[in-house]
């Protein structure tokens, strides 16, 4: 028997074409992407509740000036007690920015009201209400006292997220309790 070698190509053995792995897929994404989703969704995150903070803080700005037009609406024939209500909604208002505000007469108080804003117009209708509400026959303008109440509000409550209360010590706390 005679042996026949096996046909070889001329140019060396026959080889296959290359095959090339598979493209990579889109899903997972590499941890670069995975950074840039987190820091899109914090700062989505940090938007959403910086717009919630400011629609709820306006809100509720708005909620204490409708409280000054209620009150006018409703006590307009009552100047005394008008002035008693303004005068009890600017020292719950002036209790936020001072603990010690709710013992105030007097200058004590023009100073408190003084701490927020500087017109002397504003603080001498707010003045006004302090000694109107113990009058049994107010005559005060009220138009002017509801217009200064309103600008005071809305100044203390843009201070009073601006900065932080505005509190006095303790020992400054005692001395005005023994005075």
């Amino acid at each position: 028997m005679r042996v026949v070698p096996a046909a070889s190509p001329a140019n060396g053995p026959a080889l296959r074409d290359i095959h090339l792995p598979p493209s990579p897929s889109w899903w997972p994404p590499a941890p670069g992407w995975w950074i840039v989703l987190v820091l899109v969704l914090s700062c989505i995150g940090v938007a959403l509740w910086f717009w919630r903070r400011q629609r709820n803080r306006r809100a509720s700005e708005h909620a204490l000036l409708a409280a000054v037009d209620d009150l006018l609406a409703r006590h307009r024939q009552q100047p005394q007690q008008l002035a008693a209500e303004l005068h009890a909604l600017l020292r719950r208002a002036a209790l936020r920015l001072d603990d010690a505000s709710a013992r105030h007469a007097g200058d004590a108080w023009r100073k408190t009201l003084g701490q927020v804003t500087q017109d002397a117009p504003t603080l001498d209708a707010l003045m006004s209400l302090e000694t109107a509400m113990y009058r049994p026959t107010a005559s005060f303008d009220v138009e002017a006292a509801a217009s200064a109440v309103r600008r005071w509000l809305s100044v203390a409550w843009r201070h009073q997220h601006q900065k932080k209360p505005v509190t006095r010590p303790a020992a400054q706390l005692l001395e005005s309790g023994r005075a």
